[in-house]
């Protein structure tokens, strides 16, 4: 057993690739709207404005999926993940780049060379975040997972919707 096989942790991925899955299922009916998600444990919340019975039908379609083996809809291009990786990246290259440089001056000679690091830094966090998300932050097998609920709620103006999990 490792760390992601923890309870908490395993249902925290589940539930991220069950929200990553219905969010791509919302995207196909409701294409161009503004749609994002954040998992825990017992579930996830989808932020938009979207019904809650579209919500639900895609929910269930989404463990359906999963559960049939389209592991590729536990990926998604607008997770947080591909974020923290490209930023991770890009620092930690800026930071080495920039590494024994005292003045502003020299510094700034450094710029062009910063930045040709951060450029590669982006580039090579392209496939690795996906690649994170497959391993680390998602797990596409569902388990016996079940949709229990789904909560409308409002928050300074904005549509919410808690999605409960059990399982």
């Amino acid at each position: 057993m490792t760390i992601l096989d923890l309870p908490p942790i395993l249902q925290t991925r589940r539930n991220h690739a069950l929200e990553h899955a219905t969010l791509h299922i919302l995207a196909q009916k409701f294409p161009g709207r503004p749609l994002a998600g954040h998992s825990n444990p017992t579930g996830f919340f989808i932020l938009g404005s979207v019904p809650a019975e579209d919500i639900r039908a895609a929910a269930v379609q989404a463990l359906t999926r999963l559960r049939a083996g389209e592991r590729q809809l536990a990926i998604h291009a607008g997770c947080g993940t591909n974020y923290v990786v490209s930023g991770l990246l890009a620092g930690s290259l800026a930071w080495v780049g920039l590494s024994g440089a005292r003045t502003w001056r020299a510094r700034l000679l450094r710029l062009p060379f910063v930045l040709v690091l951060s450029t590669f830094a982006f580039l090579i966090s392209q496939p690795l975040g996906p690649i994170l998300q497959a391993r680390v932050t998602t797990e596409a097998e569902p388990g016996g997972m079940d949709v229990v609920e789904i909560t409308p709620l409002r928050l300074l103006g904005l549509s919410i919707h808690r999605v409960v999990t059990k399982g």
